[in-house]
């Protein structure tokens, strides 16, 4: 998530979608409504599948040889027919999944003049507000959201980190540095399912960049004319998605030309094989994600994205879904 140059963007006026939650009107703004086509889309979903891969990484750090082999085997499999997973047993600490939960929301929850003090600028996509936001007429997402670029420093804006919660700061460190390890191994583990040496995409790549988003889907009344969260692919190498204690099922992935519902496996978290693994890989999947928000309970989502550069001075964005 390099810093974007300012630009002369008019992207109009932007409503701040909580603030319509406590409104508590029946109505959607227009800029929120999606035309017709995209809301026959929205009813097409396909029930949660238990057909989605699920890898448990321990088999994979310290299995016996059978489990490893079997364990790499479905890897490859998920990789080759969904270009996603969910993955359990994945060596974080539980209690900093639930801290990280639990200061996102505290600050989801302060006084909107609080939050705006971390403004997501026209053209920019760090820090509060609506991301991708380029016209006065674009479509805008059923989503607050806050973005942080985290790795390397070069990439951070520390105007944008809050002072409060005041223990914000130290569990986004702590959870960030958690999940690359994370996504360093399951790089490396992708390597071997390419018959790769394990450290390929370090060395071919070099720096890392890593950006966090933070997603809140308050509850809309009309969850049929909106969408959560657009659809889109990830320009990523690897997204590791983190839904929120008690969220309904909201995500969804475009699979065989059908959206296909996400359900939420406690303490899991759903990977995303980005754009980047999969033109390196022509076996690697390609997917689509989008994000139906609820009509009766809010939904808080993390969005971490991992990307590998050749170069310090160029930066590829990277966006806590």
């Amino acid at each position: 998530m390099a810093p974007v140059p300012m630009s002369p963007v008019k992207v109009g006026h932007i409503d701040d979608v909580q603030e319509l939650k406590k409104a508590k009107s029946s109505q959607i703004p227009p800029r929120f409504i999606r035309d017709i086509t995209e809301q026959l889309s929205l009813d097409k979903a396909i029930p949660f599948s238990d057909t989605i891969p699920i890898i448990d990484l321990s088999k994979l750090f310290k299995g016996s040889k059978d489990d490893f082999s079997h364990e790499i085997s479905k890897l490859m499999t998920s990789c080759q027919e969904w270009g996603f997973f969910q993955v359990v047993n994945h060596g974080i600490d539980l209690e900093l999944l639930e801290k990280m939960e639990k200061v996102a929301m505290e600050f989801f929850m302060m006084p909107l003049e609080e939050k705006q003090k971390y403004p997501m600028l026209p053209g920019t996509v760090q820090g509060y507000g609506q991301a991708f936001v380029f016209s006065e007429d674009q479509k805008l997402d059923w989503c607050n959201m806050f973005a942080l670029g985290v790795e390397p420093h070069s990439i951070r804006n520390p105007k944008l980190w809050p002072s409060k919660p005041s223990d914000f700061s130290e569990t986004v460190e702590s959870y960030s540095r958690e999940i690359r390890k994370v996504c360093k191994n399951l790089l490396k583990y992708i390597a071997i399912t390419l018959k790769l040496k394990e450290d390929v995409f370090e060395e071919m790549f070099g720096v890392a960049v890593q950006a966090v988003r933070m997603n809140y889907y308050p509850a809309c009344p009309r969850p049929d004319l909106v969408y959560g969260l657009s659809p889109h692919s990830d320009g990523s190498a690897l997204t590791v998605l983190q839904q929120g204690r008690g969220s309904s099922v909201g995500l969804q992935i475009l699979k065989d030309d059908d959206w296909v519902s996400v359900h939420p496996i406690p303490n899991a978290l759903v990977i995303n094989v980005g754009d980047t693994i999969e033109v390196f890989s022509t076996f690697i999947s390609f997917f689509l994600a989008q994000l139906r928000p609820g009509d009766m309970v809010p939904q808080l989502g993390f969005k971490t994205q991992y990307q590998c550069i050749k170069r310090r001075s160029k930066f590829v964005f990277l966006a806590v879904d």
